[in-house]
């Protein structure tokens, strides 16, 4: 289970919402202003304009009083999208610590968590077996259906593209400011073309980087061992001899691609969560920090 929740910290502030809202058609507690009316009984006394009450009553020799009415604010929609191709099944084992199905299954639980208490609507995408699994957004307060870990991870490589042009075509459910956060490992590089394509949307999308620090992020000095290796597609282990320089090289290849999937993502303006760990409170911490970012950043070009 998830320890606790993180906030839903937009990119930018948007003028005229309140933190994190955004601005329902209907009427109530809010900061856009619709228009002006007289009071009646029953109004919130908070909502009284008394620079017009004073006029209004100025102009009529009596006592008027004159409220506002307001677009109601409300949360942000929420998507999460799950990357299950092959690579994202792999589980913990004496040599590698990091269960990638278990921390993505509690990012989710968290993400899904954290919307709940703000009372966003959420929804769920994935290509789990190589067709379209789509929740659209809707309220929490009823239990989730979506099955997410019994979803098989037989997803193509291109899952993530696959997704975000899924939304694009359901775009109509998805207004502006609709967090989207993608789960992946991103050892199949991100279209950068897709990904743009969303962001003309005005989505607030979220990379959530859930990569192995050892093998994936980096990679140990093993050379002269025989490793055991797992093959994602079948299941099966294939001991795998490395030398030293195939192991230097590895680790640098796996670093500068590291470093590259940070550089394409923050030069689309997007600041991704690194989940190294399937441990409830580092997930929790990953995206608190990312939060915390967020709001610097945002403080910082306001």
């Amino acid at each position: 289970m998830a320890v606790g929740v993180f906030p839903l910290i937009p990119r930018r502030r948007v003028i005229g919402l309140a933190f994190g809202g955004v601005r329902s058609i209907r009427r109530g507690s809010g900061s856009d202003v619709v228009g002006s009316r007289r009071y009646v009984p029953g109004d919130d006394l908070a909502w009284i304009d008394w620079a017009a009450s004073a006029r209004l009553s100025a102009a009529r020799d009596s006592d008027e009083f004159v409220v506002r009415e307001l677009f109601a604010d409300e949360a942000p929609h929420v998507v999460m999208l799950a990357d299950r191709r092959p690579s994202m099944g792999i589980r913990a084992s004496p040599l590698r610590h990091l269960d990638k199905t278990e921390a993505m299954h509690a990012s989710v639980r968290l993400i899904g968590e954290s919307a709940r208490v703000v009372r966003s609507f959420t929804g769920y995408l994935d290509h789990a077996d190589g067709e379209t699994y789509w929740r659209p957004p809707r309220s929490e307060r009823h239990v989730p259906q979506t099955p997410f870990e019994e979803r098989p991870f037989h997803a193509p490589d291109d899952t993530v593209s696959l997704s975000l042009a899924h939304l694009v075509e359901r775009r109509r459910e998805l207004p502006t400011q609709t967090f989207v956060f993608v789960l992946s490992d991103f050892l199949v590089p991100p279209d950068e073309g897709a990904w743009l394509e969303a962001l003309e949307y005005q989505w607030e999308l979220v990379p959530v980087i859930v990569q192995d620090p050892v093998w994936e992020q980096s990679f140990p000095d093993v050379g002269g061992l025989t490793v055991p290796y797992v093959d994602p597609a079948s299941g099966g282990v294939v001991p795998v001899y490395l030398t030293r320089a195939e192991a230097a090289r590895t680790r640098d290849e796996h670093e500068a691609r590291l470093a590259e999937l940070f550089h394409v993502f923050r030069s689309l303006g997007t600041e991704p969560v690194v989940i190294d760990s399937h441990d409830p409170g580092a997930i929790l911490g990953a995206f608190l920090r990312w939060a915390d970012l967020r709001m610097m950043v945002r403080g910082a070009v306001a």
